[in-house]
């Protein structure tokens, strides 16, 4: 940020300026500060919402046809002043009047609510519905209002854009509000702009419905894995439903989860007994936030026919994502690739003995690996080996473990359906070419050889270049000499160690990194061939 006292002023503007030209702002800087639609032309019901800033997109993100006509901001987490408010509705209403949808916080009703008494003095009508769909404090006698007014500006919208009277337009609102219900979970408070964040929440533990200003929450409640969290947020919502009622259900990220993350979150909604009951999803999106939140809110709305058209009728702002159907997993048969005629499983204890050694040493290393790459590359190169030696290891009893170039072969094609990243395919080669050049010639060492250069062939490395080959190479040139798997081992430790003072990388993905990064720490492909063949020379 510039500065704390700029924080959402300069976001207004940037929202501006990504707007397209379809949002405008009042002049009355700093302020007061207010988002309208650039087009309005006051022939219809407007409808102004807003609060506090610190939960974008929400409000100013859903200003445009079909919803918001103006959002009023305020500081963050700080209600807007009745003046801010109150220039809104000056500024939007014409003779059809305007509906103000307010969050039912004390600040936003007392600021909201006066602005309209000003406005009805100045002969302008309006009208005002609270919402307080937060549903984390059973028999709450003030529930608080949360991602679910986002749904009562949609339906509120719908009514105002077909054109209906201020009074159905408000009716339309209450009712959204009178059916709306939500709920969250967070690993985290909220960091405000400038501060330190409020390390309330334990890391063992999980606050539930706490609201969308880091307000605590009801409980907390132990981290568990994704589904068993999701049904925790999703029951009470359940319970809440008549047997046979349809809802739109709305996943809404609170700001810091990541979207990888909030697709868990929908899988995890999709297996819960709440997704029988929905027909239309909206995200997961952040919509409501609560500045970087490690955390979500589901939001259910009971569908009735004119609940349903509304949700549906057409709107357009810059955060809008609009419904969906929701309807299970559609999946598509692969169609089988032919690998040639499939070799039977045979067994060897010998060779099974050396895979297991190997399997379970990249299992146990994942995770060091990996912490040794974040340094060095993009940190997966521990969890490539790791899932790498999982699948090997799955299909241990049906490898041709007797049949050499056949097992070589079978574990290249492994390795090329599940070895991810630029480790995954190099091995993959080097094994299939191996297979190969051992079906030629029975000399293990010299197919391991012919595995390597077709290797660096496509990959373009060589040693020197602080990468696996540091490793592999001068311990496949060792076999070819004729000497032991303990030689390769020390050949290969030599090598790995060596890339710790290789200041600069020229192939790989440390060739991506800046060289002082790269001082002291070794190259994590060379060091997990290092460790496998250190391992197998003691097996």
């Amino acid at each position: 940020m510039n500065a704390r006292s700029a924080v959402v002023t300069d976001a207004v503007e940037g929202l501006l300026a990504a707007s397209g030209g379809t949002l405008a702002r009042l002049d009355a800087y700093p302020d007061i500060k207010v988002v309208l639609r650039a087009d309005w032309d006051r022939s219809r019901v407007a409808l102004v919402s807003g609060g506090g800033s610190g939960h974008e997109p929400a409000h100013a993100g859903f200003v445009g046809e079909g919803l918001l006509t103006a959002a009023v901001c305020g500081e963050i987490f700080a209600s807007p002043t009745v003046d801010a408010v109150l220039s809104a509705i000056v500024a939007v209403t014409g003779e059809p009047g305007c509906l103000l949808i307010v969050k039912n916080y004390t600040g936003d009703r007392l600021n909201f609510g006066l602005a309209a008494e000003k406005a009805r003095a100045r002969g302008l009508k309006v009208e005002m519905v609270i919402v307080g769909d937060d549903v984390a404090i059973e028999h709450a006698p003030q529930p608080r209002g949360i991602a679910g007014t986002l749904l009562v500006h949609k339906l509120a919208g719908a009514a105002a854009a077909a054109g209906l009277s201020l009074e159905e337009v408000k009716a339309r609102g209450e009712d959204a509000a009178a059916h709306v219900r939500s709920l969250g979970l967070s690993l985290t408070t909220c960091a405000m702009p400038g501060a330190e964040r409020e390390e309330r929440i334990a890391p063992d533990k999980v606050e539930l419905g706490l609201g969308i200003h880091g307000e605590p929450g009801s409980r907390i409640i132990d981290f568990a894995a994704a589904d068993r969290l999701v049904e925790q947020v999703a029951a009470p919502l359940l319970e809440a439903l008549a047997p046979d009622e349809r809802v739109a259900l709305m996943v809404n990220s609170l700001g810091g989860t990541p979207p990888l993350e909030m697709s868990i979150v929908m899988a995890a909604v999709a297996r819960t007994r709440l997704a029988e009951h929905v027909d239309l999803v909206i995200g997961p999106a952040p919509l409501m936030t609560s500045l970087d939140m490690r955390g979500f809110s589901l939001t259910t709305l009971a569908l009735d026919e004119g609940r349903r058209t509304g949700l549906l009728a057409p709107a357009t702002s810059v955060a809008w994502t609009g419904p969906k159907a929701f309807a299970p997993a559609r999946v598509v048969p692969a169609l089988p690739l032919d690998d040639g005629p499939a070799v039977p499983p045979s067994n060897d204890p010998a060779v099974r003995r050396l895979i297991e050694t190997t399997t379970a040493l990249l299992k146990r290393c994942g995770p060091e690996l990996d912490a040794l790459d974040a340094k060095v590359g993009d940190g997966d190169a521990g969890s490539t080996f790791a899932n790498i030696a999982t699948a090997v290891e799955n299909r241990l009893d049906a490898l041709p473990l007797a049949d050499h170039p056949a097992l070589l072969a079978e574990i290249g094609h492994i390795l090329s359906r599940v070895g991810g990243g630029s480790s995954g395919v190099l091995l993959a080669t080097f094994f299939t070419a191996a297979a190969a050049a051992l079906g030629e010639d029975p000399v293990p060492a010299k197919a391991l050889k012919a595995g390597l250069k077709r290797m660096q062939d496509y990959g373009g490395a060589k040693r020197g270049d602080r990468t696996m080959i540091d490793a592999m190479e001068p311990a496949i040139d060792m076999l070819v000499a004729g000497a032991g798997l303990a030689e390769a081992a020390e050949a290969a430790r030599r090598g790995a160690d060596e890339t710790r003072s290789m200041a600069t990388a020229r192939a790989g993905r440390s060739s991506y990194v800046p060289s002082g990064a790269l001082s002291g720490v070794p190259d994590p492909g060379a060091e997990a061939i290092a460790r496998i063949l250190e391992a197998l020379a003691s097996a």
